[in-house]
């Protein structure tokens, strides 16, 4: 029986090969420039993907530039602040704490916050064993209202 909520198999798959293809128009450093210069105009890591998988023809970075997305950010000293999908989790529970402060009798939402609060702790607890996260950072759920103040331009869809 199929367990996962998705309907059938059909589905994009990412190519299989760890080579670049020969017809990416752009060479390791130009992508690199491409990927900086988009970070600069406001562009999460997950959006410059897209924009260059769709306006620039470049199907996946790592095979032609042998580093993600994210380690080439890193290095070149333009990262977010905040892992990715953190933040969104953060900016998901912030929401619903909003939420919830208009219709506190909503228990729906508020074990929908319960879970996603859970999912950021886990999370959290991962980015601390990794050290992309410092090991007293702590989720808060007023810090975290300020930190998506302060951060959501940058992970929105750009400037």
């Amino acid at each position: 029986m199929n367990k996962r909520k998705e309907k059938g198999k059909s589905h994009s798959k990412r190519p299989v090969r760890n080579t670049p293809p020969r017809w990416v128009p752009f060479g390791p450093e130009e992508i690199k420039a491409l990927i900086v210069e988009l970070s600069k105009k406001g562009y999460g890591p997950s959006m410059i993907g897209i924009i260059l998988r769709d306006q620039f023809g470049v199907p996946l970075v790592k095979p032609i530039v042998g580093k993600k997305l994210v380690k080439i950010m890193e290095e070149q000293g333009v990262a977010p602040p905040i892992p990715e999908d953190l933040f969104h989790l953060m900016k998901r529970a912030v929401r619903v704490r909003a939420h919830l402060a208009e219709h506190p009798k909503d228990k729906h939402s508020a074990r929908g916050l319960m879970e996603i609060e859970s999912k950021i702790r886990r999370l959290v607890k991962y980015y601390k064993r990794v050290g992309k996260l410092p090991p007293d950072w702590k989720y808060d759920p007023e810090r975290a209202r300020l930190l998506v103040q302060q951060y959501s331009a940058l992970f929105e869809s750009g400037a």
